[in-house]
């Protein structure tokens, strides 16, 4: 059984009902609670829940100073290749988008990783758009390679891959692999992913089962707030977090809140989600996964992001470049996947994460070290 079964068995209104008619009573025993399962998420993420943001919030910050201490890890997205074969009508990327086309080679990836390390960053994000012909396992390999001489913990977020994939870069020390599902409602999906292999709903969502099954150290989930009902789709993320747990309990998970941002193509989003909203969607979280990590990148504001740190966060992209090449060379507005809204230097966000009273963390660990 995969979790592609559990979820045909989860009617998507059905669910949604249940989660409005939560009551303040279903938000008080979630939160008297001392472990939490999908109904108590529900309740949590629940309108009738809006009232109780202070206790959730102060909760939240409790549980994670708990399991992870009063830190941040710091991370950086890079960027290899914006070349995409899919059309998604979010992304800046899709292929019917009229931009310049790049791919990083060897000498251009090791200027990039040249360029942050100088700035202080270990841990880098592998992005690219998802072109196989061109962008394939070779390639990723290949920059792996290079990137372990530079990085402590290298990672992916690429399209996705065969479990034999998974295990050859694994060998050559991936460390994490996020995958984000975007919406886990079906004709939401195919709406938005008209062409390309992303367009395959079932193959993107078996990929956490092939993680699994290759033993990745980490994986992360996310959906695309603003495609549709943020509390829905969340609640089914929380249905594949636990199937993920249950079975494959050798791997730690994370879960990112990537809202929609402006991008080519000038996609709006349909289904917006306030500040609040993702406040009391953060805190939910960890509440029903204490372990989990929580990320928040660089598309929020500085002052959201310096307020929600001290809430759960426990992850931070800082100084990002979204586009290939943007960290060496002067960036190049016409290449990016999306605009960054906390464009801060590197220096401004470890002052902001000190002045919270909390450490910036570059380096958790290092295999073989």
């Amino acid at each position: 059984m995969s979790f592609a079964d559990q979820l045909n068995s989860l009617d998507w209104d059905s669910e949604k009902f249940s989660l409005h008619g939560k009551t303040a009573a279903d938000v008080e025993r979630a939160l008297a609670r001392p472990q939490r399962d999908t109904e108590d998420f529900k309740a949590l993420i629940s309108p009738a829940a809006r009232t109780y943001l202070e206790p959730m919030a102060q909760l939240s910050q409790q549980l994670t100073q708990q399991r992870f201490g009063r830190t941040q890890q710091l991370f950086a997205p890079l960027y290899l290749s914006n070349a995409c074969a899919n059309i998604c009508t979010y992304c800046g990327f899709s292929m019917e988008n009229r931009l310049r086309r790049k791919v990083l080679n060897a000498d251009e990836i090791r200027r990039e990783a040249v360029a942050l390390k100088t700035r202080g960053f270990r841990h880098v994000l592998i992005v690219t758009g998802e072109a196989p012909k061109v962008v394939g396992v070779d390639y990723f390999a290949e920059a792996l390679t290079e990137l372990q001489r530079h990085f402590a913990q290298v990672s992916l977020e690429v399209q996705p891959l065969e479990q034999a994939d998974y295990e050859r870069l694994q060998a050559l020390g991936l460390h994490s692999v996020l995958v984000y599902q975007e919406t886990y409602h079906r004709p939401t999906y195919a709406e938005h992913h008209r062409r390309g292999n992303k367009a395959d709903f079932g193959y993107r969502l078996d990929t956490m089962d092939r993680l699994g099954r290759a033993g990745i150290h980490r994986m992360g989930l996310g959906v695309l707030l603003g495609l549709t009902d943020w509390r829905t789709d969340s609640l089914m993320m929380a249905h594949h977090l636990r199937y993920l747990e249950q079975r494959y309990w050798r791997s730690r998970f994370s879960v990112s809140f990537p809202r929609l941002r402006p991008a080519a193509g000038d996609y709006q989003a349909r289904a917006p989600i306030s500040d609040a909203d993702l406040v009391q969607l953060i805190c939910a979280w960890r509440l029903f996964s204490p372990d989990v990590e929580l990320s928040l990148s660089t598309r929020e504001r500085a002052v959201f992001r310096d307020h929600l740190m001290t809430l759960g966060i426990t992850s931070l992209s800082a100084e990002s470049q979204t586009q290939p090449g943007g960290y060496s060379a002067e960036a190049d507005a016409a290449l990016e996947q999306f605009e960054i809204d906390d464009s801060r230097p590197l220096e401004d966000v470890l002052a902001a994460i000190r002045s919270n009273g909390y450490e910036p963390v570059f380096k958790d660990w290092q295999a073989g070290w």
